[in-house]
């Protein structure tokens, strides 16, 4: 193995998917990591011109350090792990679901928490050493839709700089990326999601190409550990009371029906 490898979670999909396309293009080995997606793995490892697939459940409390720290013994090149991974189910802050909660804070923060320290343990790279954690831009601009998400999400971002200030070693790297809307979610049609994403500063929609560039920007090692960019034209500088799932349906709501023509 000559070239640098990337392990990606929740690379089989969706950003995660787009990550590992990019990297590949930037002459990287990709690790897809994926827990049920295997059909999707395989076939995006397929279409790279390097790359492998790993199969692990990050509910299973301790299976992602374990699959860390078994990775590190296969790659002598290891220098970059990008903590995509994410569950994203609906509660609010006014009544918070209990199982929502504790599978979001196990998979969306405290897994990948743990693999980044099993990372930093046993990757071995003559060179630079970084842990990219995909975050949101409701860091900034929050609100009380999807309650435990958002949750996990501030508790992830709490552990980059904690990480910064810790021993890393010389060349060792942690930041984050905090994505606004680029892809449909939850149970959006087409029709809101064209509207919803256009909710930003710029009034633009946020392509998955900018997570894209961002990440290999970060695996560079050209910024300083802990800093975090948010990708999402400006969404996280606005106050939005809800989530732009249900601001733009309000939004659709109130639009005028198109007129009918007549002769």
């Amino acid at each position: 193995m000559t070239k640098p490898a990337v392990l990606i979670t929740g690379g089989a999909t969706r950003i995660g998917a787009e990550i590992a396309r990019g990297f590949a293009a930037a002459g990287w080995h990709v690790v897809i990591h994926y827990n049920s997606s295997a059909t999707p793995a395989e076939r995006l490892a397929a279409q790279l011109p390097s790359a492998q697939i790993m199969q692990c459940d990050l509910n299973d409390e301790g299976a992602g350090f374990a699959m860390i720290r078994d990775l590190a013994g296969t790659l002598s090149d290891w220098r970059c792990l990008i903590n995509s991974a994410s569950v994203f189910d609906y509660d609010s802050a006014t009544k918070i679901n209990f199982a929502t909660n504790r599978v979001a804070m196990q998979v969306n923060a405290l897994a990948p928490a743990r693999m980044t320290q099993s990372f930093f343990a046993h990757a071995k790279s003559a060179g630079q050493r970084c842990v990219i954690q995909i975050t949101d831009m409701k860091l900034a601009n929050p609100n009380p839709d999807f309650f435990s998400y958002t949750m996990s999400k501030h508790a992830l971002s709490a552990t980059i700089g904690m990480l910064a200030k810790s021993d890393l070693g010389p060349a060792g790297r942690v930041y984050g990326i905090a994505p606004g809307a680029i892809l449909a979610s939850h149970d959006q049609s087409e029709d809101e999601t064209e509207i919803s994403h256009r909710l930003n500063l710029l009034g633009r929609k946020t392509g998955a190409d900018e997570i894209v560039s961002a990440a290999l920007y970060l695996a560079s090692g050209q910024l300083r550990s802990g800093q975090t960019l948010y990708i999402d034209s400006g969404q996280h500088l606005l106050d939005q009371d809800r989530d732009v799932i249900w601001l733009a349906r309000e939004e659709a709501r109130l639009r005028p029906a198109p007129q009918k023509e007549t002769n």
